[in-house]
């Protein structure tokens, strides 16, 4: 008898791992709510993996998001109210929470559950901080915390009621990532939160993605888009952004791809757009991503070598998630598909929902799964998308979910570290751990406890330690405890690795503000590094460069713009270190020695020191500046300067604020470098005696208002993205890209001139009466579709305007209204592609 129920259990085994080995269970033509285990049998994973089931119905409903604590138990955010009917009939109702799960026999699922605080209205956001959480829920941001050790709530204290405040989940703050500069962000943003001394800080930063946010190793912010699966920022946080009289075109929201394909192993019907033709493709499975969510960096060293940095994307529309190797060339990134046909994990179940995605303190990727038919909110649901969800019977049942967890076949589970039972040492020792999660948690909780005796060991660390991002976090550490050590810094910015310095120099800062001497002491040490410095320290110095005084930072600016002026990135970098000094600075490049030969990057550069004077709006500097330029031969400095003046004067809602009491001479000469239209817009800055331009220079142009403002932001926009291809001046650039001056591609059909952008253009290309081709031009234009769809129109509006171009503005709608009738081209268009394309569109039925 005993052997017979073990042949039948080896058979049993046998029939699940043959199923496995044979592929996931087949699509049905319904779908069914399935359980664990039979959704476990539709899971397609990448070789060498599998999944494994951490948590699921009724331990967790409807999760969200996932936090492991230091002590290896897991958060979930519950958002029961979300979209469980059609009507979504529970979203007003308290009936969402935050629980703890815990694994108390260490078999890898969760078998122990507490409820922290229940009775929540639509929560969505979690951040761990000392024995609480920060929760967002009911439209607004809340401090809780257990004060008796039984992880239960008993404090709950509005923070911020402006927080998620919209009321649209899919629009709404969220996300919670501690970074490694000890502040909160979100994702859908422009807020950041810190605790000081029991006291919690808001503060304001960049907008940055919609749902999901995380941090690498060196605290670059990562995060996405529904339809733009990975966006990051480059450099620190609140930089590019100090500069009020210059608007940056780099550095945050840097696209690190334009794939947008993904490879489902089922149909997609019930998707959002699935009527547009090239969302689905002939099987019906999604062709790009339409659901993209929280990127997630694999941190840690469990699986294989090569997966350490990629970055992990949720796309739960689609029921899977995507791996992208990231690779970083010099200050910029990018990333790519290892796989391209084939996803890292991929199911058949329609109801697969991966939402959220982290690393746990064992290595493996846990994947919150809400498991739900319904994940597009009622309003934004299609009359088409209602239909097939009614008739995919995806409408119920609710308040199911599973996390599951993605690790190395074999991989048997550990018991949960204790990281509140360490000591400061341990602590510190941790910092050096080779995996992200115990770092960034040994820098947490060494932060939280302000233990007087670990300052001394983080010194230590940071003159001894062997493990660079060891002695990063220290550096982090210490300023978290305010416990800085200003001659430390100092040390460390005089010879050590770019990251370090980078770093020290950013903590030295706020020193340098209120120190002069130490202030003095830096300007010396980065003088005499700069001329010699790497791209990557050059950029922080330029981004620092705001604390030195006006002549020193001018030495050092013009020193970083010599050597690294041709990336956009320096030059906003520069440009974010020169607030209110712009026309001091362009006066001192005027007459340097080094500036004299024409180079296109250094027009840039002139220009947008001209913009952001007349951005400033200071009459005597705008006024001075222009006469100064009235020399008897105007050369490419004074043209540079002049464009720069009369692009930015588009922006201008005051028109002739600049009073003065006769015409300036410029106006008067025969010879000035600028077309009518700019003339006319530098023009608009001016009144005089006689001449109001309000009046007489109404309605001279193509443009209204608005297509002005959108042409002034085309130009850096253009200048940052596509000047390298077609030339500052559009005439195009020999083995690079064809001409953009009197093109008939720039000046014809919008929508055609759209889907360039979004998709790029690829093979020979016939430009007014001339054939280009490889190696006269590059092969390929690469797509721009991770721009927004404002910051497209604005380019298409610019080139349409400039070198003598005269065509309608292009407007953000559409732009937009381009992108989503289009969705489902991935791959650049051929120039015959697009004209059929185009003659397809124009003989379609109009709704």
């Amino acid at each position: 008898m005993n052997r017979s129920l073990l042949w039948i259990g080896a058979v049993a085994v046998s029939f699940v791992f043959s199923c496995k080995e044979s592929g996931p269970t087949p699509e049905t033509p319904d779908s069914p709510p399935r359980t664990p285990e039979e959704e476990l049998r539709t899971f397609q994973i990448e070789k060498g993996f599998e999944v494994q089931l951490v948590a699921s119905e009724p331990m967790v409903e409807a999760p969200v998001q996932i936090q492991f604590d230091q002590d290896g138990r897991l958060w979930v955010l519950e958002m029961r109210g979300y979209m469980n009917d059609m009507e979504g009939s529970e979203e007003h109702l308290p009936v969402g929470s935050v629980a703890i799960l815990e694994d108390t026999d260490g078999d890898g699922e969760m078998d122990h559950r507490i409820v922290y605080l229940d009775s929540l209205i639509m929560p969505r956001s979690l951040g761990l901080f000392k024995n609480g959480a920060l929760i967002a829920e009911n439209q607004s941001l809340w401090w809780t915390e257990d004060l008796d050790g039984d992880w239960k709530a008993d404090v709950k204290t509005l923070i911020d009621s402006t927080y998620s405040a919209n009321g649209l989940p899919e629009h709404a703050d969220n996300g919670f990532v501690r970074n490694l500069d000890n502040w909160f962000y979100s994702a859908k943003s422009r807020l950041r939160y810190r605790n000081f001394d029991g006291v919690w800080v808001r503060d304001s930063t960049e907008f940055r993605g919609q749902w999901g946010i995380t941090q690498d190793d060196k605290g670059r912010l990562i995060y996405n888009y529904n339809w733009s699966q990975l966006h990051g920022d480059l450099v620190p946080a609140n930089y590019l952004s100090r500069n009020k009289n210059h608007k940056p075109s780099t550095g945050i929201d840097h696209g690190y791809t334009i794939d947008r394909r993904v490879y489902p192993i089922r149909s997609n019907l019930a998707v959002n757009r699935g009527y547009i033709p090239g969302t689905l493709d002939s099987a019906n499975r999604l062709l790009e991503f339409t659901s993209a969510c929280s990127p997630t960096i694999y941190r840690s060293h469990l699986f294989p070598k090569e997966y350490f940095g990629n970055v992990f994307v949720m796309e739960n529309a689609g029921n899977l998630v995507k791996r992208n190797v990231v690779k970083e060339k010099g200050i910029l990134i990018e990333a790519f598909d290892p796989n391209p046909g084939k996803e890292f994990l991929a199911s058949t179940d329609e109801r697969f929902r991966p939402v959220h995605g982290t690393v746990g303190p064992d290595g493996g990727l846990y994947i919150v799964d809400m498991y739900q038919g319904i994940v597009q909110h009622g309003a934004y649901m299609t009359p088409y998308l209602k239909e097939k969800t009614l008739e995919r019977k995806l409408d119920t049942p609710g308040h199911m979910g599973r996390i599951w967890r993605v690790v190395p076949k074999g991989f048997r589970p550990k018991a949960s570290p204790k990281l509140s039972e360490k000591n400061s040492q341990e602590l510190v020792e941790i910092l050096a751990h080779e995996d992200g999660w115990y770092r960034d948690m040994a820098q947490r909780l060494l932060v939280e406890q302000m233990d007087p005796s670990s300052i001394l060991l983080l010194e230590s660390l940071i003159k001894n330690g062997d493990s660079e991002l060891a002695r990063l976090h220290a550096l982090w550490t210490l300023e978290g405890m305010g416990k800085t050590n200003p001659y430390l810094l100092l040390e460390v910015l005089k010879g050590n690795p770019d990251l370090l310095k980078s770093a020290s120099l950013r903590l030295l800062e706020n020193v340098a503000l209120e120190n002069s001497v130490f202030l003095s002491q830096i300007e010396t040490e980065v003088k005499k590094q700069v001329g010699s410095s790497s791209e990557e320290f050059a950029l922080q110095i330029a981004l620092s460069s705001y604390i030195f005084s006006p002549k020193a930072k001018f030495t050092i600016l013009s020193s970083i713009l010599e050597k690294y002026g041709n990336q956009a990135l320096i030059r906003d970098a520069a440009m974010s270190s020169l607030g209110d000094l712009e026309a001091d600075f362009l006066r001192t490049l005027m007459t340097n020695s080094a500036w004299q030969t024409e180079n296109p990057d250094r027009e840039i550069f002139l220009e947008m020191l001209a913009a952001a004077v007349v951005t400033k709006g200071d009459p005597i500097e705008i006024s001075g500046l222009l006469a100064g330029l009235n020399h008897p031969e105007l050369s490419w400095k004074e043209k540079a300067v002049l464009t720069g003046m009369s692009i930015q004067a588009g922006n201008v809602d005051q028109v002739g604020q600049i009073k003065v009491s006769t015409e300036p001479e410029l106006f008067k000469r025969k010879d000035i470098p600028l077309d009518g239209l700019k003339l006319e817009m530098l023009m608009r800055l001016f009144s005089w005696p006689g001449f109001s331009p309000d009046s007489q220079l109404a309605g001279t142009n193509n443009l209204d208002e608005s297509g002005l403002k959108l042409f002034t932001d085309g130009r850096q926009k253009y200048l940052s993205s596509c000047s390298g291809c077609h030339g500052n001046n559009g005439k195009g650039v020999t083995r690079m890209g064809p001409p953009l001056a009197g093109s008939e591609w720039v000046l014809g059909d919008e929508v055609r001139l759209s889907l360039i952008l979004l998709h790029g253009i690829e093979g020979p290309i016939e430009v007014l009466g001339k054939k280009y081709d490889a190696p006269e031009i590059l092969p390929v234009m690469p797509s721009h579709s991770t721009m927004d769809d404002r910051s497209i129109a604005a380019i298409l509006t610019y080139i349409r305007n400039e070198w003598g171009n005269q065509a309608p503005a292009v407007t953000g709608r559409t732009v937009g209204g381009t992108r989503v009738l289009n969705q489902g081209r991935v791959y650049p268009w051929s120039e015959k592609e697009l004209n059929k394309h185009m003659e397809k569109l124009s003989s379609a039925p109009k709704p």
